[in-house]
């Protein structure tokens, strides 16, 4: 498997774990170090890895969690780091995100979320392998 389709599937693994609210594979997809951020829609910067998960725990444990699939992405590696960029749809509405990786003995780990309103769909509308 070259570098970029890791960071894809780690990308996959990201959206998975979201879309089937599994919490377990959330906190194995984030890296456990100083400095993990995440901004969702709408929402201030989070900033340590505490902060991000409670944040994914309380947007899935709500009343109308909702229903995400990753559209469209596109990985960038650079050596021990990477970045993704694909489009979220949510329940019928559509954002574009940014997910940041490191390299972490080997596996790729999740640095960074963001995630914003997109001008509508993503010209191609299939999902990352």
């Amino acid at each position: 498997m070259s570098e970029t389709e890791a960071v894809l599937f780690a990308n996959e693994v990201f959206y998975r774990a979201f879309a089937a609210r599994d919490m377990k594979a959330l906190r194995e997809i984030w890296a456990d170090i100083p400095g993990v951020t995440c901004t969702h829609p709408g929402w201030n910067p989070l900033i340590g890895r505490v902060a991000v998960l409670e944040s994914f725990r309380a947007i899935l444990e709500g009343p109308n969690p909702p229903a995400v699939r990753c559209l469209a992405a596109q990985a960038f590696v650079t050596g021990a780091s990477a970045y993704v960029l694909c489009h979220e749809e949510l329940n019928g509405n559509y954002l574009t995100a940014t997910n940041l990786f490191i390299r972490v003995e080997r596996r790729w780990r999740m640095v960074h979320h963001h995630a914003g309103p997109a001008g509508g769909p993503p010209q191609t509308i299939e999902a990352a392998p």
